[in-house]
């Protein structure tokens, strides 16, 4: 990967490694899927189309492995014409074997999210071919996406969320090993663990922030959503007098080159990366909760709930969360939404008792 540029933000960084990353996964693709990732350049995101990338390398694989056919010629040496010979059984048999297959030595197994994003990966290909006028047949098209089944939305309740920011700041519940660094990050940790549940971000939006995106003045900072948009989002007098602190003591940290810019620091003076987070979360998470596995994107349903039950607005939760589509946000809140009709259902008085 590409050494970090102080003149880049993370953000741009991170297109670049995944651009980088890209090359690599398309040089062991059929040549034709250089022009699909070309194509879908200026409607897709580099993480997006890398994704795309080891979704469908899976199933050039699974087809050189099973197919009698494919399995005479190179995968990269496929020519596009494969794609018009594949029937929807195909696919269908495809999704069947990604619910558990070995590779390298390695088990895998895909629940129906992941069949659904695979499928979804597939489907994208065949579109561009089909709708290019490269291949005659879309069978992708044809098969039915995995039905999903709906899960409970895992959130803290308000005394977890309580418990959890007074464990970061007097680490209580914390190993040995844990409170010794707990001493070296416990500003660090307090301050990002309470931007995180007081304003919703995610967290690669979180690793993310750079000093110069803090205001102060009002109460801000300056986010890169998904698809690459930029939004001011505003935090709370918590929020802010956590991140004063944080900042004070950020200012007498030397960062490691490359990351002069940075926000959040880890010991080795470098930006904390989304795995680095995923783990600082679920280590305080487990001092107040060993029933709930709870990660950073559960800390943002658990922003995303207590706003929507303070304010009642389904569009004002959408908009503080980066949602494009409010369907997307009624989908998370729904449960909210039944217990709001029950309330109503007895709000009204027909007859005094």
């Amino acid at each position: 990967m590409p050494t970090a540029n102080k003149n880049r933000s993370y953000h741009d960084q991170s297109d670049i490694n995944n651009t980088m990353k890209l090359r690599e996964i398309t040089a062991t693709l059929p040549p034709f899927c250089r022009e699909f990732f070309l194509g879908i350049k200026d409607t897709t995101s580099a993480r997006t189309r890398l994704a795309y990338a080891y979704d469908i390398r899976i199933f050039f694989e699974y087809l050189h492995e099973v197919n009698p056919v494919c399995k005479k010629t190179e995968i990269t040496d496929y020519d596009v014409s494969l794609l018009d010979m594949i029937k929807p059984i195909d696919i269908v048999e495809y999704m069947d074997y990604l619910s558990y297959y070995i590779k390298d030595g390695e088990e895998y197994t895909n629940d129906e999210r992941g069949k659904q994003r695979k499928l979804a990966s597939l489907r994208s290909m065949y579109n561009y071919f089909f709708r290019t006028e490269k291949i005659e047949k879309n069978p992708a098209s044809l098969v039915q996406m995995p039905k999903l089944h709906s899960k409970e939305i895992i959130r803290l309740d308000i005394a977890e969320v309580a418990r959890l920011l007074d464990n970061v700041e007097n680490g209580e519940n914390l190993s040995k090993k844990q409170l010794e660094f707990h001493k070296k990050t416990k500003t660090r940790d307090l301050a990002l663990m309470t931007l995180l549940l007081g304003t919703g971000i995610r967290v690669s939006e979180c690793v993310g922030l750079d000093l110069k995106d803090v205001d102060f003045a009002n109460n801000g900072i300056l986010i890169k959503r998904k698809g690459g948009y930029e939004q001011i989002v505003y935090f709370g007098d918590e929020v802010e007098a956590v991140l004063k602190e944080y900042i004070e003591e950020r200012h007498h940290t030397i960062p490691a080159a490359g990351h002069e810019g940075a926000l959040f620091l880890s010991l080795q003076n470098k930006r904390l990366s989304v795995r680095s987070v995923e783990n600082l979360v679920k280590k305080y998470a487990r001092t107040v909760t060993t029933l709930k596995k709870i990660t950073p994107h559960k800390l943002r349903s658990t922003y995303g709930t207590n706003l929507y039950n303070e304010t009642g607005d389904i569009y004002l939760v959408a908009d503080v969360l980066g949602h494009k589509d409010v369907n997307t946000t009624k989908k998370h809140y729904a449960a909210q939404d039944q217990n709001r009709l029950r309330m109503a259902a007895n709000a009204v008085k027909l007859r005094e008792s």
